[in-house]
């Protein structure tokens, strides 16, 4: 069974440093954020919008329905703020999915089908771990792309979630019943 304190934990880490590097960037002029980079999604914001499209595609396996996303990317990058907004809003819904959902509904398995092709089948932990990990991922990407910029960037590292929002929160040491 998974232990529904740390997907809980996780998905929450997941908003924070999501929130903690969009605030970074929204430092940042709008030139650069969609300048063109040699990236695999080609700009600082087209790859905030990439793990946005993500989130979007396991949103709709979560709720059994279709997304409108045939690739893991659009084909036209959505406006930063957009994508800040949308991503922002996307996090709280796991943090509240992740709050909801006991011991049991978290092993629960969620049939869907792959953007690429092939039958999928994830447990509701996995897919919200899948999501912090991913998300993790390419926020590295993004600090990567960013550090040639000289922004003063705050850390966005499980240890400092850990320190510094987790300890504020009323969900440390909250057992959670499974």
């Amino acid at each position: 069974m998974s232990d529904p304190n740390i997907v809980r934990r996780m998905t929450a880490y997941m908003a924070w440093a999501d929130d903690v590097m969009l605030k970074n960037a929204e430092a940042l002029p709008d030139a650069e954020l969609t300048a063109s980079r040699d990236a695999l999604f080609g700009s600082i914001s087209g790859t905030f919008d990439h793990i946005l499209v993500v989130c979007e595609i396991f949103q709709a396996h979560l709720e059994g329905r279709t997304h409108p996303h045939a690739a893991r990317h659009r084909d036209a990058v959505l406006p930063f703020a957009e994508v800040a907004a949308r991503l922002r809003a996307i996090d709280g819904y796991y943090v509240a999915c992740a709050e909801r959902w006991d011991g049991r509904d978290l092993t629960e398995v969620i049939d869907f089908e792959f953007v690429g092709g092939g039958r999928g089948a994830m447990s509701r932990a996995d897919i919200l771990l899948h999501l912090t990990n991913h998300a993790t991922y390419h926020r590295g990407f993004i600090s990567a792309l960013m550090h040639p910029l000289r922004p003063r960037m705050a850390s966005n590292d499980l240890t400092v979630f850990l320190r510094d929002a987790w300890s504020e929160t009323s969900h440390r040491g909250k057992e959670i019943e499974t």
